[in-house]
């Protein structure tokens, strides 16, 4: 079963300095931290504040060219988690056919937002993260998590990326 789930925020582990994007279940308390990359992490910081720039970055330009080949980005999802790693699927609809490609869940997630689709997570991948511990730093792993679980929504700001 797939749990649709909204983007909560970005910040920044402070632990790893590593940037984190937060999927919030609104339906629940179910919170998945994301590890991402830096550049990941600027590309969903753009366009959640809606920035605009004057050219388009790799996920502006591989949406325009699946929309330029007839195709709709429908959802992401994402799948599993193997090894501390996590997976994405990025499901698209081109002539009324289904298309999926395998994705980093980063930029399964840049692309959903610029599409404006929906992104989900496995149930499983959320039961397996609930016991993950943080790979950069396994000793803190359930201090980070609670200290995540805790923030509010004045907190998410002081973190931008």
């Amino acid at each position: 079963m797939e749990i649709e789930m909204k983007i909560r925020g970005l910040m920044v582990d402070p632990s790893t300095n590593m940037p984190i994007v937060l999927l919030k279940d609104p339906q629940s308390e179910a919170l998945l931290p994301i590890w991402v990359g830096l550049y990941e992490a600027n590309a969903i910081a753009l366009e959640v504040e809606k920035s605009q720039t004057p050219r388009p970055l790799t996920h502006d330009l591989l949406r325009l060219a699946i929309n330029s080949l007839n195709a709709q980005i429908k959802r992401v999802v994402v799948t599993e988690l193997k090894n501390d790693t996590f997976y994405a699927v990025i499901w698209m609809e081109q002539n009324g056919e289904v298309v999926s490609l395998d994705a980093r869940p980063s930029d399964a997630l840049a692309l959903a937002l610029r599409a404006d689709c929906p992104i989900f997570v496995d149930e499983e991948v959320l039961r397996a993260a609930k016991v993950l511990p943080n790979p950069a730093d396994q000793a803190s792993s359930h201090d980070v998590r609670k200290w995540l679980e805790d923030l509010g929504d004045e907190d998410l700001g002081h973190y931008k990326m």
